[in-house]
């Protein structure tokens, strides 16, 4: 078949990651048979009823038969009251157990739908961190969101459908053979044409299908990119060029809608076709049969009307396979975190002290493209660092190396001996935390979200990490205390408040190193000055880590390291770089003026 082409198709723009992988099709089967021996019970039971109300909906084409059969022959009674009963009695029985097979089906795709939620959030928070942190918000936004969406329907309506139509199908034609064999055949005229249109559009459905969620996935990323920083954007006079890369984001993903709208056209009328050809060749072969005295009127009229049932489950299984194919590609993107290797260290490995020593340190993003080249620091415990530099010489990366969220390509970042990438996640965020600009409030009390950090806090341990912030004063003058529901749904909690909760959970997590990457930068200048100096009292005896862009916490910092293209250009304390001249004195004399 001929049509229209898919759209082109640039590698480099659907996406903005080599973010979270896309399930491979092994994966995906094996976690559809997982969920299915999950719900093996409940699968069986759908499958029984489904082929109760099927074997009765076959009722009414038997006894119509019969009656047709027996009209001719006026030796042999009707028996219209009891052909009407026995109708009547399918009729209701089907009823019955279609509402079941509704019910259960919906229930079924429910608790599947439950099930894989649960397990897409639970494998998600337990990825390495740097994953997460490369991945960026978009592609899990639109994961978590737009694919599951597309899948809620899937799993609602699509599976239980499916198994529906699929044993009506096989009943209705195991009807047709034991009633009419000579007809059976017949049903075959179609199926070469059937096969062709359904071969032609699921070559380029799965392929067209990713190719749209991608795109998708790239319209979101981009429009949260934006959105996350607007000031920065308007600061540098982006607007424009943003606002175009939105325009091209979308204009590739809607080419890719309207590409598989017309596959869908092109599939649909041969399906068509395909019913009524079914239909007039069970007719035409089925009236010559009867002319030729090979089958009974009775049979003929029985076999035409269990063809013309057959188009029901036909249309069921492909207009729901259809919507599987877009569920197939939201379901492999979801389990696509299944072919993240988890995050794997020696359980056995503990740090011998609290030294934080960079040395030779090599990283970068992409291969063969270094952010930071030939780093080398020492971090004594409880010292204040302060990491300062221009924007983009790497003073982030840097910190999150420090931190163990990433490993380094080559060199190595240790805490008390030990290297952080080697130890497991748990053991390193026992010992060394990441606190950013990022703040997140979940639905939930107050109560709850400061547990996240340690779940057995007392409430006098809640309220002493709120102090230590300076916030519980508003937290005490809530009506219902730390039983506020706040988030979604609750009360909504100023960007300032949400840092102070965050950074109260820091407090009870109780690390002895800290990196803070903007931790207060939601806040005011005045606010910020005042929750550092609180937080300070907390940050004594500790070691801290500071990514500075307010240079008056690299003044009061024990040590100062200045990050340039990707080196530490100098180290010292406020004093001694102010006095060399250098480049940590030209920022300070240019913020301080």
């Amino acid at each position: 078949m001929i049509g229209v082409a898919p759209p082109a198709y640039d590698p480099a723009a659907p996406t903005t990651a080599g973010t979270l992988p896309v399930g491979a099709p092994a994966t995906v089967r094996a976690y559809v048979g997982e969920l299915l021996r999950r719900h093996r019970r409940a699968f069986v039971v759908l499958v029984t009823v489904n082929t109760v109300a099927v074997l009765s909906s076959m009722v009414g084409p038997y006894l119509l038969g019969g009656l047709v059969e027996r009209v001719p022959d006026r030796t042999r009674e009707l028996h219209l009251g009891l052909t009407a009963a026995l109708f009547v009695g399918a009729l209701a029985v089907q009823a019955v157990f279609v509402r079941q097979v509704r019910l259960r089906g919906a229930m079924l795709g429910e608790r599947m739908l439950a099930d894989l939620r649960e397990d897409f959030l639970v494998r998600s928070v337990g990825l390495p961190p740097g994953v997460l942190e490369r991945a960026g918000t978009g592609d899990l936004l639109s994961r978590i969101t737009t694919d599951i969406d597309r899948l809620g329907n899937a799993m609602r309506e699509a599976v239980p459908q499916l198994v529906i139509g699929v044993v009506w199908a096989a009943l209705l034609l195991g009807g047709l053979v034991v009633t009419a064999p000579e007809l059976a055949p017949a049903v075959l005229v179609a199926v070469p044409l059937l096969v062709a249109g359904c071969r032609w559009y699921f070559r380029r459905a799965p392929a067209a299908y990713r190719s749209e969620a991608a795109g998708y996935a790239a319209v979101a990323a981009v429009l949260a990119e934006t959105v996350d920083a607007g000031r920065t954007i308007e600061a540098h006079r982006l607007s424009e060029r943003r606002v175009a890369l939105s325009d091209r984001r979308i204009k590739e993903w809607t080419a890719w809608e309207r590409y598989t709208l017309w596959l869908r056209s092109v599939l649909f009328p041969v399906v068509n076709i395909t019913h009524v050809t079914v239909m007039g060749s069970v007719l035409v072969i089925g009236g010559v049969f009867v002319l030729q005295g090979w089958i009974g009127v009775g049979q003929l009229t029985t076999g035409a009307l269990l063809a013309q049932m057959l188009v029901d489950p036909v249309g069921l299984i492909l207009r729901w396979y259809d919507e599987l194919q877009v569920a197939q590609v939201s379901l492999a993107r979801l389990v696509g975190v299944r072919d993240i290797e988890p995050g794997t260290g020696d359980a056995a490995l503990a740090p011998d002290g609290r030294h934080v020593r960079a040395e030779r340190v090599h990283f970068g993003y992409h291969e063969g493209v270094d952010v930071l080249r030939e780093v080398s620091l020492e971090v004594a415990p409880g010292t204040r660092l302060a990491l300062v530099g221009p924007s983009g010489a790497g003073k982030s990366t840097l910190g999150r190396l420090l931190a163990g969220i990433y490993a380094p390509g080559n060199g190595t970042v240790t805490l008390g001996g030990a290297e952080l990438s080697r130890m497991t996640a748990e053991r390193v965020r026992t010992q060394v935390a990441l606190v950013n600009q990022e703040h997140h409030v979940f639905v939930g009390s107050l109560r709850d979200n400061l547990r996240l950090a340690r779940t057995d806090a007392e409430d006098a341990e809640l309220w002493a990490a709120l102090g230590a912030v300076d916030a519980d004063g508003w937290a005490r003058a809530l009506d219902d205390g730390l039983d506020t529901e706040v988030g979604s749904g609750g009360l909504a909690l100023t960007p300032a408040r949400a840092q102070q909760i965050a950074l109260a959970r820091l407090v009870l997590a109780d690390p002895h190193t800290l990196v803070l990457d903007e931790a207060t930068s939601l806040l005011d200048p005045r606010a910020a000055r005042h929750l550092e100096r609180s937080l300070s009292r907390v940050l004594d005896g500790r070691t801290v880590i500071a990514i500075a862009h307010r240079l008056h916490t690299a003044h009061d910092a024990d040590v100062i390291a200045v990050v340039e293209d990707g080196r530490i250009s100098e180290l010292g304390s406020h004093d001694e770089l102010v006095a060399a001249g250098g480049a940590y004195a030209a920022l300070w004399r240019s913020w301080h003026g």
